[in-house]
């Protein structure tokens, strides 16, 4: 429902999607208590690094701390 009125005047499905999977990660970020533009930051960085399932999951943001994404 919050964002409805943002997706209302998405171009394409696709477009409306994309925003709704963005707005997702920024809130399940901020309900596990981190600053999502320090964790988005931290993902995209280190992601295309990931080698394992471990690496990836690492990343997820109930296993993050705020202190780690300080340190990078």
């Amino acid at each position: 429902v919050i964002g409805r009125k943002a997706w209302l005047f998405s171009d394409t499905v696709a477009g409306a999607n994309s925003s709704a999977i963005i707005y997702s990660l920024v809130e399940t970020a901020k309900a596990n208590g981190l600053e999502p533009y320090l964790w988005l930051r931290r993902v995209l960085r280190e992601l295309p690094a990931a080698k394992t399932v471990e690496d990836v999951e690492a990343l997820l943001p109930w296993n993050c701390r705020s202190q780690q994404l300080m340190e990078n």
